[in-house]
């Protein structure tokens, strides 16, 4: 289908002629908004997937969306999570309808219908689960901002678009639950009175989207889980994810996998109440040492397959705070400062604060803290050892002027192409995993360092938790042979076991070290002039990149019986060409060919 928006494409506004003062943004049009290129091709992928004419396209989708552009101007979506940037309220807004179009169009609804029934309500109910993807989150910009004109007056978004250059900051103490109910005051800013009156001629159609615009996503049915998917989607991908798989990710939310998480850590694995500890239980919270337990946290939910899990601790802070389950400082911060003393021992250390029914319900409980935990007087502590990323930098107060980064230049430089690309997959395909039979581990490997990794590498294929020739994964099956990609492999074992590299002599950052480890195996062919390392070339449809990585040609190392060739990667080096083999009679493919690290 031709672009919407090279027919007859509107030039944009010109300039505001108002002054726009150091520290504010000015008012953009719908029309100038819309028309970064990455925004043109969502639309035109939204176009795609509902099949209407122009005219009808215009009054069901675009008009909306204009709409909701002139309210959302360049607010980010979240503080210090997803799409925390200038003009990311907008970005996450379009890739949920994109997102929820495509997968709607595996269902024929509403379900239990009868055929002609359901042929009579597709553009309703498409139109329905659009509306509640592009509206799921519009609740923050009430409740979760405060927004100030250049006049000084404060902008609420129920008194229509902005009319003035603005800036904005987030409020402190906010309720991170309050923006699920907040989509009631503006939705009827975008949805207009026809769509309104037409949408309520479907009853179940238009009881599900009511329930999602409140927030009421488990009464919601069908409709409320695609909203629920498509942004399991959007979040996974702009946080460095894996979007094909966030498709497959259990009923099961990331608030489920996060408390589940650290029931385990405090019940199993962290010590209480003593020096050395990573946790102290009073008789009114249970503190939490901030670094600690989240690197030990995002461990454990990566060895658990847990995919959406965020990159950095001030993501898994922000995540935790938004689901309410760590208590919030009286400056709205989810980290505290305190110092912990009991008998002649006291040391400071920055904490998590949750309430320890979270932990133990009605369990019994260990016996709380002899010592004291003081807070720190006028905290505004945030953990030392993480710093938000310059690029999630979003507060546009008075003493800092405002940057606008382009989402297509932040952590993943094929943001786009990734979700664009993956929309035009089969779930079926994101799923697909190669099987590898029952394999023996050697009783003495916890004595190899090396061993150890590549037995870790073994078992993480056989149970699935390690994905091979996918657009995410680390390992590849290249020209017959083993490919090992570095530093990603060895960066996520040392993610699983913080600190394993505690007995190394030399003062190197741990996945180097285990890398070296493997090395000492030498089961890696090396190349003619002596090096370890072998470059692949990714072909994708659109680009190409490339991959590093370690070579292993006896596939029975890692395999039983080797999978078939990656299709998309070939050697650049000078590896000699296999014989044809069972490796090029049927090739694997990758869902996202060019995303890979």
């Amino acid at each position: 289908m031709l672009s919407l928006f090279r027919h007859k494409r509107q030039k944009p506004p010109p300039p505001p002629t108002v002054s726009v003062a150091e520290g504010y943004l000015p008012i953009e049009s719908a029309h100038s908004l819309l028309a970064a290129e990455h925004r043109r091709q969502l639309l035109d992928r939204i176009w795609q997937y509902t099949a209407l004419s122009h005219a009808q396209f215009i009054q069901l989708y675009l008009n909306p969306i204009h709409r909701y552009a002139e309210r959302v101007q360049q607010l980010p979506a979240s503080e210090t999570h997803h799409h925390a940037y200038l003009g990311g309220m907008l970005d996450h807004g379009l890739e949920l309808v994109a997102c929820s179009l495509k997968l709607r169009q595996s269902y024929l609804l509403p379900t239990g219908a009868a055929p002609e029934d359901q042929a009579a309500q597709t553009d309703a109910w498409s139109a329905g689960i659009a509306y509640g993807a592009l509206l799921h989150d519009i609740g923050k910009i009430a409740v979760d901002l405060l927004v100030e004109r250049q006049d000084g007056r404060v902008w609420h978004p129920w008194q229509g678009s902005l009319d003035q250059p603005y800036r904005f900051r987030y409020l402190k103490g906010r309720d991170y639950h309050l923006h699920g109910a907040a989509a009631g005051l503006l939705y009827t800013q975008i949805l207009d009175r026809p769509i309104l009156d037409w949408l309520s001629g479907f009853p179940s159609l238009w009881a599900s989207l009511l329930y999602v615009l409140a927030g009421q996503y488990e009464r919601a049915g069908v409709l409320g889980e695609l909203v629920m998917q498509a942004d399991r989607v959007s979040t996974a991908q702009n946080i460095g994810g894996n979007p094909s798989k966030a498709l497959q990710a259990p009923i099961h939310s990331l608030q489920h996998h996060l408390i589940a998480g650290l029931r385990h850590l405090v019940q199993h694995e962290l010590k209480l109440n003593q020096p050395g500890a990573a946790g102290w239980l009073t008789q009114d919270a249970l503190w939490l040492v901030s670094k600690t337990v989240t690197d030990k946290l995002r461990a454990y939910l990566l060895s658990q397959s847990i995919e959406g899990i965020p990159s950095s601790n001030i993501a898994v802070f922000d995540e935790l705070q938004s689901h309410g389950l760590v208590e919030s400082t009286p400056e709205g911060k989810a980290i505290w400062s305190a110092l912990i003393a009991q008998r002649n021992w006291q040391q400071s250390f920055t904490f998590l604060r949750l309430q320890p029914a979270l932990i133990w319900g009605n369990e019994v409980r260990p016996e709380a803290f002899s010592g004291t935990v003081s807070v720190a007087a006028d905290d505004h502590s945030t953990d030392a050892s993480e710093s938000p990323p310059a690029p999630k930098t979003v507060s546009t107060g008075s003493r800092q002027s405002p940057s606008q980064p382009d989402p297509l230049a932040m952590e993943d430089a094929d943001y786009l192409d990734t979700l664009l690309d993956m929309f035009e997959l089969e779930k079926s395909e994101a799923s697909d995993a190669p099987s590898a039979s029952a394999l023996e581990i050697s009783n003495t490997s916890s004595y190899n360092p090396g061993q150890a990794f590549l037995n870790w590498v073994k078992e993480g294929i056989l149970s699935h938790k390690l994905i091979i020739n996918d657009s995410k994964a680390k390992i590849h099956t290249v020209s017959g042979t083993v490919f090992l990609v570095t530093p990603g492999l060895f960066q996520r074992y040392v993610q699983e076991f913080p600190g394993i590299a505690n007995g190394a002599t030399q003062e190197i950052e741990e996945w180097r070290w285990v890398q070296k480890q493997f090395e000492s195996l030498k089961i890696h062919k090396k190349r003619d002039n002596g090096l370890n390392i072998w470059s692949c070339k990714i072909q994708g449809p659109r680009k190409s990149s490339k991959l590093k990585g370690y070579l292993i040609e006896d596939t029975k190392i890692i395999f039983d019986e080797c999978p078939n060739d990656n299709s998309y990667l070939s050697f650049e080096n000078d590896y000699p060409p296999t014989s044809p083999s069972h490796h090029a009679v049927k090739r694997c493919t990758l869902p996202t060919p060019l995303d890979l690290p």
